[in-house]
């Protein structure tokens, strides 16, 4: 059970892919880690057919072997009524809904039915899509139907931006969560935010500053022949070192309010940038058409088209008239400055 002022460290590989397998992971990380719940996918739910999608029900037989041999509670990802049927019947401990489901309204009313009357510990991923609405809904589904153990998995989201980062954190989201939801814990799953084993340490100790309150990380004992998510997975070396080098710091000292929202201005800033860069490329390229077809750079009425709606799309999010002009003659001048300039 979940002690307030102890962190929650939860690693294992990112699939199920043999008893062996399972079971050398598991004994290293009791040995050797603080870390206390074991997982493994049982079931991964693939982007494309033809990819690994886990052992089934067979590896749940697995995760059985390494709560008698290691006492290490352990935890397994669930997508359908099925899942969590076959879950609770095998005495797994914690269920996770994975991001493609926690973002689906209705297969989350199904698993929540699902789990109604069960006491049982249940962790909800954010969904691929930045939108807290989404996340809080997909918790309080399961609230609604009486489940008092929850957990909030942050792993990252989908967006626009350019970055080496598998996923982005977008911190002010699941800060926000904290906020409208303290009674449930969140933990950082930087695994899944960076898609790269070489970033895993930066992002949990990021989670920790934070105060978020654990940790999900993936571990493999041959990550390079890991059948999913190979570059994010942890070998045992690397495992060890990082719960050697995490620091927790007291939680006296909490971020306040305005540290909160300069961090959110911060990764909102680095959105407009590269959503700037985007346009600008598409204005090159715009220029680029215009020579070729002998056509002039300014076309002014093009021009007032965008300003028009820049205005009227500003005023109904009530940003100021002057404001937004402001802002449009400047990236007009920029595009203008683009499309003249020889290529």
């Amino acid at each position: 059970m979940y002690q307030q002022n102890n962190p929650i460290y939860i690693a294992g590989p990112c699939s199920a892919e043999s008893e062996e397998q399972v079971l050398a992971i598991a004994k290293f990380l009791a040995e050797n880690t603080p870390v206390h719940i074991f997982r493994a996918g049982v079931w991964k739910p693939r982007t494309k057919p033809g990819s690994f999608e886990g052992i089934g029900n067979e590896a749940l037989h697995w995760l059985q072997k390494v709560k008698q041999q290691t006492g290490l509670q352990v935890a397994t990802e669930v997508a359908t009524p099925q899942h969590v049927q076959e879950v609770l019947n095998a005495g797994i401990d914690y269920l996770w809904i994975g991001a493609r489901t926690s973002g689906n309204p209705f297969s989350m009313t199904e698993i929540a039915e699902a789990l109604k009357g069960k006491d049982v510990a249940v962790m909800v991923k954010n969904p691929l899509s930045p939108d807290i609405t989404l996340w809080c809904g997909a918790i309080e589904r399961l609230q609604n139907v009486g489940i008092k153990n929850i957990f909030a998995i942050h792993r990252g989201f989908q967006t626009q931006a350019s970055s080496d980062l598998k996923n982005q954190p977008l911190w002010h989201l699941p800060i926000e969560l904290m906020h409208q939801k303290p009674e449930i814990p969140v933990i950082c799953d930087p695994s899944h935010i960076a898609g790269n084993a070489k970033r895993v340490f930066d992002i949990a100790q990021k989670a920790f500053d934070l105060e978020m309150k654990g940790l999900m990380i993936e571990v493999h004992n041959n990550p390079k022949a890991a059948l999913s998510d190979a570059n994010q997975q942890l070998d045992f070396n690397q495992a060890k070192e990082l719960f050697e080098k995490i620091i927790i710091k007291s939680s006296d000292k909490k971020l306040s309010t305005i540290d909160n929202y300069r961090m959110m201005i911060d990764e909102l800033d680095t959105e407009i940038i590269h959503l700037l860069a985007k346009r600008m490329n598409i204005v090159d390229k715009i220029g680029q058409c215009k020579k070729e077809n002998n056509l002039t750079v300014l076309q002014n009425s093009r021009w007032e088209e965008v300003l028009a709606k820049c205005i009227e799309d500003g005023k109904k999010q009530g940003l100021n008239k002057n404001f937004i002009q402001a802002v449009w003659e400047s990236i007009h001048a920029e595009a203008l400055k683009i499309q003249t300039e020889e290529g």
